[in-house]
């Protein structure tokens, strides 16, 4: 499978989710989680591009092997913080908003709120939302693994 498109997009978009990226890594969240954040929500969208990002982030951050080749199991594992796990249960719940599903209930949005201060849910949010941004554009222009980063 080839990808759809060849060129990225316009300077100015660029510049702007350039800003959206310096505004979450200066929101007090452990790089390493919000790069299983990324793994994660990329993970459950099918993204080769993004899981492929989101294993080569965490690494750079100082991420084991064992961490990254569990996370998709992570409810399963003993390898996550309770704060990890609340983190990846609101990624999991904010992405799976399709046909009805609950999304981020109280109980997932508390046990988040226990673990993180607002500017900190606010930043793990964005990560969310953008790698959610990034895994469209990618599954609809079939960007490929390993090839934009």
């Amino acid at each position: 499978m080839e990808a759809r498109m060849k060129s990225r997009a316009n300077a100015d978009v660029m510049t702007g989710i350039q800003h959206l990226y310096k505004g979450i890594h200066a929101g007090g969240v452990d790089p390493r989680l919000l790069a299983l954040i990324h793994l994660r929500v990329s993970q459950i969208n099918g993204c080769s591009p993004c899981v492929f990002a989101g294993v080569a982030a965490a690494r750079q951050h100082g991420e084991t092997d064992e961490r990254l080749h569990n996370v998709v199991a992570w409810r399963e594992t003993p390898f996550f913080t309770e704060a990890e796990r609340a983190a990846l249960a609101l990624a999991e719940a904010a992405t799976r908003i399709q046909d009805g599903a609950p999304g981020v209930t109280d109980e997932i949005w508390d046990a988040a709120a226990a673990h993180f201060d607002e500017k900190q849910l606010s930043t793990i949010n964005l990560e969310i939302a953008l790698t959610n941004f990034f895994n469209r554009i990618n599954r609809t222009i079939r960007e490929q693994a390993g090839k934009t980063w």
